[in-house]
């Protein structure tokens, strides 16, 4: 399912129009970026938890010339699947 079948099946779910569903799905990927941002957790609880995590600083290999590269320490988003969710997708 791509971004515009979400705001489809949003709008018939909600009796929403396309264009209301559309603004609520990006001032919720907003709302949630913003939050990551300044490093706080979004959990939503029985879908899953959005975080920030720390990925450290490690050496990689260039796959053209073989050459050792450094790999700078990063901010990572993840998302960890909460019990509802993940029971219900194994069904």
């Amino acid at each position: 399912m791509n971004k515009s079948e979400l705001i489809d099946s949003v709008a018939k779910a909600s009796g929403l129009s396309k264009a209301d569903s559309d603004r609520a799905l990006g001032a919720i990927v907003d709302t949630i970026t913003k939050s990551l941002k300044k490093g706080n957790p979004v959990a939503l609880v029985g879908f899953g938890t959005f975080k920030v995590s720390k990925r450290n600083a490690r050496m990689g290999r260039n796959p053209q010339t073989g050459a050792s590269i450094k790999i700078a320490a990063r901010k990572v988003p993840r998302f960890t699947a909460g019990k509802s969710l993940k029971d219900a997708v194994a069904k």
